[in-house]
């Protein structure tokens, strides 16, 4: 008996399913309970919810708060700063509406036990930057979990790897199948609504730190691009893909440098004591004209003149750490920076010798990440509010995507960038309670589900384990099988090919269209061979799916890059045959849909509305 037929098969029904159990997913369950007090809300989650999504090790600040209560920032600003970082290309009225609602989630993390820092001279919650407030986080995630394990039926170690289409009505989103990671069990999750709140994506660009250290990433390691590979597989419409993320960050450990730059007033220059970021103003301005003026400084801009300060030869960059440690309270907050979130950065400056009282630390670009909610907005194309969204952004409930009854948050929605940690889970919130809305709308009309399709995918699931077993006595020296690859071998070629192709980290994050193409080539080689993965363990068949669900969102994010013919984000990534910013052809989003049947896709451009003056 194979492998595949011996497993057993759970059904779990539910009225709203919730894929993830990150922020997003957390708010989701927790809103989608308080307006469903009858309905069943499941979430399936990867890992376990206690610690799982982007802020499982934990975080020293939460980004996005607005103090309305206070009169420091209105939505409306907000707005206007996201819209200014990005370039000119949001979806004002997802970050309205997010920012509209945030002040209430973090209020509501306080009340769960979230310790925030409070200012002593005002008793206001204690501000790093504009947007920024500092918590004490280590537990962050533990306790914004424990909302939604009161609120819904949560199944951890469950790989979702399909979403499950109505039988009949294809556009129609009817549930999803997945596996236990710990017992191999089939999961069949049939719901009349579903939430896709997984995760971004890490490990698609080569990372700078390899070997040993591949694991060491800014972005969570665990997040496999589901948010975008389980809406492309079932024809959901995305946009602006291309618009990866490069971070700037403490060499080799990653560390965060916000709290630094903001709270504690630390300052950046070159190998020679320089600081360069003004001596580059005239070469930005030529690139992407208006953008330069705006105040902050893009994130990509800053990154564009770090960048070209190590191209110049005056590396490395420094930023001088022991200026602003010069009292007690500024060095807890240094090190409590890197011990709520990023405790490898302070292994790094041990092993290296440095003492940030004494000696300054390198800065360094990451490699690129594709997410929906830091200073990037890649995602799905998804319904706004009714109040404000216009006319062609609103065809339905919020946040519900092209695909009906499939909504998202967090990573999964394109175009509401900056909403971090408190945004997510408020976007989950707006989510669940639209979730609710539509289930109890579609009360008669329940999705069908199709026995076929559900036997088709648990045969596909779990193919990785037969052709190991098939193949696994042809083993020649080490791992080296001629009859099937590791999961492993295929993460390492796609990595390559989107850092050499695509614009990563050893390209300077320049590409063209020659480029693109020779990497949409290989691509395609890859995915051909992603049908002869072996997985020798259920860790080996949750990394083989975890490839899958990559590769299919770096086939998007090629797509994207190549459509979009213009440099819209230096810092972020070059296109050398296009330049410059093109604001009269190019003040718009890229939109793809994939059809997997056919294995085509179609590209367009879409509108930018600019709903805030």
């Amino acid at each position: 008996m194979s492998l595949r037929a011996s497993r057993k098969i759970k059904f779990v029904d539910a009225d709203i399913l919730v894929i993830g159990g990150g922020f997003g997913g957390c708010g989701a369950a927790y809103e989608s309970r308080y307006w469903g007090r009858d309905l069943k809300i499941v979430v399936a989650e990867k890992a376990h919810i206690d610690r799982s999504g982007a802020v499982a090790h934990g975080l020293s600040a939460i980004n996005c708060y607005m103090g309305m209560q206070w009169g420091e920032n209105q939505p409306e600003d907000f707005v206007r700063y996201a819209r200014g970082d990005l370039m000119g290309l949001v979806r004002e009225d997802l970050i309205y509406d997010i920012a509209r609602h945030v002040d209430s989630t973090v209020h509501k993390f306080e009340e769960w036990g979230l310790p925030i820092m409070k200012n002593p001279e005002t008793g206001r919650y204690l501000r790093e930057g504009k947007w920024q407030i500092m918590i004490h986080g280590e537990s962050y995630k533990p306790i914004v979990a424990e909302a939604a394990k009161k609120s819904a039926d949560v199944y951890n170690r469950i790989m979702v790897t399909h979403l499950l289409m109505d039988a009949t009505r294809p556009n129609r989103v009817a549930g999803a199948v997945g596996f236990s990671v710990r017992d191999g069990t089939f999961y069949v999750f049939r719901a009349k609504a579903v939430i896709n709140a997984a995760g971004g994506a890490s490990h698609v660009f080569r990372p700078r730190s390899v070997g040993e250290g591949m694991g060491r990433t800014w972005y969570a390691p665990w997040s496999s691009a589901s948010a975008y590979a389980l809406l492309l597989e079932a024809g959901a419409k995305m946009i602006q893909l291309e618009n990866r993320i490069v971070l700037a960050r403490f060499k080799d450990g990653y560390g965060p440098v916000g709290a630094w730059f903001l709270l504690l007033k630390t300052f950046v220059t070159n190998a020679y004591g320089e600081r360069f970021e003004a001596s580059w103003m005239d070469e930005i301005r030529s690139m992407v004209g208006k953008y330069a003026d705006v105040t902050p400084l893009p994130t990509c801009l800053r990154n564009h003149a770090l960048l070209q300060e190590v191209k110049a030869g005056k590396g490395p960059i420094l930023m001088h750490t022991q200026e602003a440690l010069d009292t007690k309270e500024k060095e807890d907050i240094g090190w409590e920076d890197f011990l709520d979130m990023t405790i490898g950065q302070a292994v790094v400056w041990a092993s290296q010798n440095i003492d940030p009282k004494e000696t300054p630390s390198e800065l360094i670009t990451s490699e690129p990440y594709v997410m929906g909610s830091h200073a990037t907005c890649s995602g799905a194309w998804a319904s706004g509010p009714e109040d404000c969204a216009p006319a062609d952004y609103q065809w339905g409930y919020n946040r519900m995507t092209t695909v009906e009854g499939l909504f998202g948050a967090g990573d999964t929605i394109g175009g509401s960038a900056h909403k971090f940690s408190s945004g997510s889970f408020t976007e989950g919130r707006i989510a669940g309670k639209a979730a609710v809305k539509y289930v109890r709308d579609h009360a008669g009309t329940p999705p069908q589900v199709d026995e076929q399709q559900v036997e088709r995918l648990r045969h596909a699931i779990y193919q990785p384990m037969d052709t190991f077993e098939l193949g696994r006595n042809e083993i020649v020296a080490g791992s080296v099988a001629p009859g099937y690859i590791s999961p492993l071998h295929g993460l390492q070629r796609l990595e390559k090919i989107m850092d050499e192709y695509v614009g990563g980290v050893s390209m300077f994050y320049v590409t063209s269209e020659p480029l693109l193409n020779r990497g949409l080539e290989l691509l395609h080689m890859l995915k051909e061979d992603l049908d002869y993965l072996g997985a020798d363990s259920l860790h080996q068949l949750q990394r083989a799916w975890e490839l899958h669900h990559r590769v299919l969102t770096a086939e998007a994010v090629t797509r994207h890059t190549l459509f979009r013919q213009e440099t819209r984000w230096p810092g972020y990534y070059y296109r050398a045959d296009h330049p410059k910013l093109v604001d009269p052809d190019w003040h718009v989003f890229t939109s793809s849909q994939y059809d997997p049947q056919a294995n085509e896709w179609q590209m367009t451009k879409l509108p930018v509305h600019h709903i805030i003056s």
